[in-house]
């Protein structure tokens, strides 16, 4: 692991084309970018080794490329949502190994492209993962309830890669009680790394959020604002959502095995029993 235990918030930037990006090395499975987008402007998309989920977080686009194994592939005019606090879901394009895409923007887009190691010897297709077949849930109770989008789970084809977002409210908390799997412990514990992608509605808002270990050789808490992206390497990772306003998060994880287990800090998993 080549994460020193501080520094695990990026900042995004308020204008350009990159909004935020997970420098590479950082971590030893997952890799994240966020874009923005104006009408007519390209985004090129090569996964190498890696297998990507490009996350369509607001407006539409056109999708061309070609994957191996299969004829070239082509999504038009795809995405119907303006804003990721919209109460539906997102389109998404999974993309294996030594894939080529082609994001053309038909709108001002906001596009989220996740990464994690492909194995080019089971090979999956190139394929355009639709709104209806995410499954959409609750969790939690009173002011911990918020609202799950699993855009590419562990019972869909995959490598290593689990995408899911998250939509918490005012005043809420998430990822709470505090939670970990960053032990390769299974059936018990799984080892996934994970990223955090934040926004904020209205946007000038911050959210809280804490990383930190059993044993404290991680222990951070940062304020984080709209677009910035959170690393969490290993540890538990709650976050907490200030009155007024409301939370998004863009969840990408991966590890040795595509399998999501975890345990809760035992100081506080007696929050399960209220």
């Amino acid at each position: 692991m080549n994460l020193p235990v501080k520094n695990l918030l990026v900042k995004s930037k308020a204008e350009g084309r990159n909004v935020v990006a997970l420098a590479d090395g950082v971590l030893d499975y997952v890799g994240f970018a966020a874009y923005r987008l104006s009408v007519g402007e390209n985004l090129p998309v090569s996964s190498g080794e890696k297998e990507l989920c490009l996350v369509l977080l607001s407006g539409r686009v056109d999708v061309s490329g070609e994957a191996p194994g299969q004829a070239a592939f082509q999504w038009p005019n795809i995405g119907d949502r303006h804003s990721v606090f919209e109460d539906k879901s997102p389109f998404a394009v999974y993309l294996p190994p030594h894939s080529q895409a082609q994001v053309t923007a038909l709108s001002a887009v906001q596009i989220a492209v996740c990464a994690a190691p492909g194995d080019v010897g089971k090979q999956l297709p190139a394929r355009l993962i639709r709104p209806e077949s995410m499954k959409r849930s609750s969790r939690g109770k009173a002011a911990n309830t918020r609202y799950v989008c699993d855009i590419l789970p562990d019972t869909e084809p995959a490598h290593s890669l689990l995408v899911v977002e998250v939509r918490t409210p005012s005043g809420h908390s998430s990822s709470y009680p505090p939670h970990k799997h960053d032990k390769d412990d299974l059936p018990h514990e799984s080892f996934l790394e994970e990223t955090y992608y934040h926004q904020v509605n209205p946007p000038q808002g911050f959210v809280f959020q804490r990383v930190y270990t059993d044993d404290r050789s991680i222990d951070e808490a940062m304020a984080v604002e709209n677009n910035d992206l959170v690393t969490v390497p290993k540890g538990y990772h709650p976050v907490s959502v200030p009155y007024g306003y409301e939370s998004y998060y863009l969840n990408v994880m991966a590890g040795p095995k595509r399998a999501w287990q975890f345990n809760n800090d035992p100081q506080h998993s007696w929050l399960l029993d209220l």
